[in-house]
Parts: structure tokens; C-alpha cells; sequence
């Protein structure tokens, strides 16, 4: 089988790494991957959003299957347009995607189908959110409508914060149309969970639980980021709550997104928080995690594309998806001032023996080098039979890489295994 994965990150090389092992696969593409890819699957420049270069390279490869990974080509319909072209994919249609491109439409989902989720208000008017803020409950959550890079949420704890981030996303326009529309709500409190799931429409299969480490520095200071590190499972995530999310927010949405005519297939991600008053959902989104990926596929004994090709099939009731009883740890290693500006072209050294261990992100090729290119650099990951001996082995993992401006937290999983301890 000729396989072909559009996207460039860390989640694309998990999950290239994972279809790697079907025996069935001849070749895998990767558009446009990246310069640690590049070592598992063959990367053509073609970018992740350029959906028509995409079919075209897929009917003239004849690929037989492809995945789509990142949210922006899911958004955009590349699936519309693969199918179309009559090449099976992973991943949901545009009309289904929307739970993820349309915070406006996930959140009336939810208080349509008695979803649990935080109250909310839906601004198209500055004035009127400004006036909002006025008045409402303090600290509170602003989220632009659209896609924004993971960027586009603010958790504002005094009422300027706030006016200040509905001013930047709807006058500002510093994520473009995506602020537009702004969605202000309640502020949740609670530890929080990740949840990726396979669906069909007809079947629902979770994951295993993570855990991510969204701030720049440790013991959750600094920036926001696109996550600095994951480990799972996730200690707080118990079979009882597992249970409570299947039947309150996972079957629901699912019969949702059917009910509206959107049947969603592919990976369904629910981000989660565990409220003094039951789970709730934070988020949707419509695609595998990124950093999540690195420590669930790991964990993953079944064979990967012969579960995404049941979800593509409507068949995912026929597959087991079967995962390890053991526990995994992914610490990224970034460039020294990400999330904010970095010096990039700093080549990366990898000892052979843990390069299965290592999912690239931010990386190119230059003068036959791995060097860096991106704030991400690195996703290393550690499985093993218990989480502290995950977060060791990883954390060993990471001291044998070494490029100039490397950066990393020092504490990823410590707040799960104090959790641990508790129970």
C-alpha cells in the first residue's frame, strides 16, 4: 500500500512512525513532513492547506490511502476533496470539522444537546462584549471563533485582561476573521484531561487518557504554548469518569454531529475538565492531539491503520483497538525563547538507539543536518510499566540530544504523579 500523511509536525512523524509497522505499507508520503520525517516516510513540498496540489499528487501516486492530520486541511475540506478524487482518508469532512473550526458552533452544539460545557455568551458586536464585561463573573474565558494556531483563547483574571483580548481579537484582528465572532465564558475550574477517541459515526472508541503541560516554564509558569510536554495516562481520569464522559459528553456528541447531518469520522478529541460538578468540555477538537499523539500511539498495541481504515469504512465495531496497561512520557525539547522569538538552523544531534524514541517537529535539513527550524523542536517519549519510570526514561532520552538554544521544562508528569500519591 502506497500511504500518504498531510501535515509537518511532531503528531505527523507519531503517527507516520505507527503506520510504519503494517506490513502492508510499500510507501509512505508525507506532505510537506519535515527534516526528521524525512529518516520514515518520503517528504514532498507541498503544503498542508494547498488542497488541490495535494489531490493531484495523490491521483498522480495513486495513493491508496491518506491521512489527514493537521486541523487547517481538515477545515478546508482536503478530505471532501481527496474522496472526491477517489482516494480513501482518515479524518472528518469540512461539515463535520467545523466542531473544531467553529467554537461558536461547538458551544451551541453542546446547549443543543444538553452537552455538559461552561455557560457562555456569543458576541458579534465589540461594544456589546465590552459591555459584558462589565458585569460578569471574574476571572472569565475569551475565545475567538475560529482557528488561531491554539492561540486564540485567553484565560483573563481581571476585567482590563479581558477587555484587552476582545479589543485584539475583534478590532485588533490579531488572529484575522477567526475574531470575528468571540465566545466569553465562565471560568472552570478542575484538573483537566485529554481524551482522543476513533469514531465512525456509528461506533466510539476512547483512547487512553493524557495529561498536557501547557506553560512554557516549570510548575506551570510563563507562556501558553502549544504544550511542553504530555504524559499518559492521566491519574485523575478513573474508570468511573471514563465511564460518566461515555454516557454524558462522548455517545452524545457523537448522536449529535448525526443528528445535524455531519457525521464525524476519524479522531475525535475532547479536552476536558473534571469540575467540582461533573466533567465538562473545554474543547473539541477534530484531529489528533499534538503533543498528545507522542505518548497515546506509543501506547497503542493494535495495528494503527487497520483502525483508521474501520473508521473510514464504518466498521470500527468489527477492530479491536487495544492498548498497553502501561504508562508514557513525552518532554518536548524547544527552542530557548518559544513561544515568543528563537534562533533557528542549530543542528540537532540524535543517538541512533533512541531515534525511534524521538518525534520531529520543528527540524529541516540543511547540508545534509538535522537542524532546527521551529520553537517545538523535539518530542521525546518513554514508555514503561509504571509513569515514574516513563518520566526517567524519557527525561534519560532528552539528556543524550543535544542542539545550541535547546530548551525544556523540567518537571512534565510531576503533577500527575503527586496525583498518584493522593489517591
Amino acid at each position: 500500500m502506497k500511504i500518504l500523511v498531510v501535515g509537518g509536525g511532531g503528531r505527523e512523524h507519531a503517527i507516520v512512525k505507527k503506520i510504519k509497522e503494517n506490513k502492508a505499507v510499500e510507501k509512505i508520503y508525507a506532505l510537506p513532513g519535515n527534516g526528521g520525517i524525512a529518516r520514515d516516510a518520503e517528504c514532498v513540498n507541498i503544503g498542508a492547506k494547498d488542497i488541490d496540489g495535494i489531490v493531484k499528487f495523490a491521483v498522480d501516486n495513486k495513493i491508496d490511502y491518506a491521512v489527514v492530520a493537521p486541523d487547517d486541511p481538515l477545515v478546508l475540506g482536503a478530505v471532501d476533496a481527496l474522496e472526491k478524487a477517489g482516494i480513501p482518508c482518515f479524518g472528518p469532512k469540512a461539515n463535520a470539522a467545523i466542531i473544531e473550526g467553529s467554537k461558536v458552533f461547538s458551544k451551541n452544539l453542546m446547549k443543543k444537546y444538553s452537552i455538559p460545557t461552561a455557560e457562555y455568551e456569543v458576541f458579534t458586536d465589540m461594544d456589546e462584549a465590552l459591555k459584558y464585561l462589565e458585569t460578569c463573573p471574574i476571572p472569565v474565558v475569551v475565545k475567538a471563533d475560529g482557528l488561531a494556531l491554539g492561540k486564540g483563547v485567553i484565560i483573563a483574571t481581571t476585567r482590563d485582561e479581558a477587555r484587552n483580548a476582545v479589543v485584539s481579537m475583534m478590532n485588533d484582528k490579531v488572529f484575522g476573521a477567526s475574531g470575528d465572532r468571540v465566545v466569553i465564558e465562565e471560568f472552570l475550574t478542575g484538573p483537566e484531561v485529554s481524551v482522543l477517541a476513533f469514531t465512525d459515526g456509528e461506533t466510539l472508541v476512547p483512547m487512553v487518557s493524557s495529561m498536557d503541560h501547557k506553560r512554557a516554564g516549570d510548575n506551570d509558569t510563563g507562556l501558553n504554548t502549544g504544550g511542553m510536554g504530555t504524559i499518559a495516562p492521566n491519574p485523575y481520569y478513573t474508570p468511573e469518569i471514563a465511564d460518566e464522559c461515555m454516557k454524558t459528553i462522548f455517545l452524545p456528541t457523537m448522536n449529535a454531529m448525526n443528528s445535524e447531518g455531519r457525521t464525524f469520522k476519524g479522531c475525535l478529541y475532547f479536552g476536558l475538565m473534571l469540575t467540582p460538578n461533573g466533567p465538562k468540555v473545554i474543547e473539541y477538537n477534530c484531529r489528533f492531539g499534538d503533543p498528545e499523539t507522542q505518548v497515546v500511539l506509543p501506547l497503542l498495541e493494535s495495528d494503527l491503520l487497520t483502525v483508521m481504515q474501520a473508521t473510514t469504512n464504518t466498521a470500527l465495531k468489527d477492530v479491536e483497538v487495544k492498548f498497553s496497561n502501561g504508562s508514557a512520557a513525552c518532554v518536548i525539547m524547544a527552542s530557548k525563547g518559544y513561544p515568543s522569538s528563537y534562533e533557528k538552523g542549530y543542528e540537532i544531534t540524535i543517538p541512533d538507539d533512541i531515534q525511534d524514541s524521538v518525534f520531529v517537529a520543528g527540524a529541516g535539513i540543511s547540508d545534509g543536518k538535522l537542524v532546527t527550524s521551529g520553537g517545538r523542536v523535539l518530542g521525546v517519549t518513554d514508555t514503561a510499566d509504571t509513569l515514574e519510570n516513563a518520566i526517567k526514561g524519557a527525561y534519560a532520552k532528552v539528556e543524550k540530544i543535544n542542539f545550541d538554544n535547546k530548551y525544556y521544562r523540567h518537571d512534565i508528569g510531576q503533577r500527575a504523579l503527586q496525583a498518584k500519591e493522593t489517591k
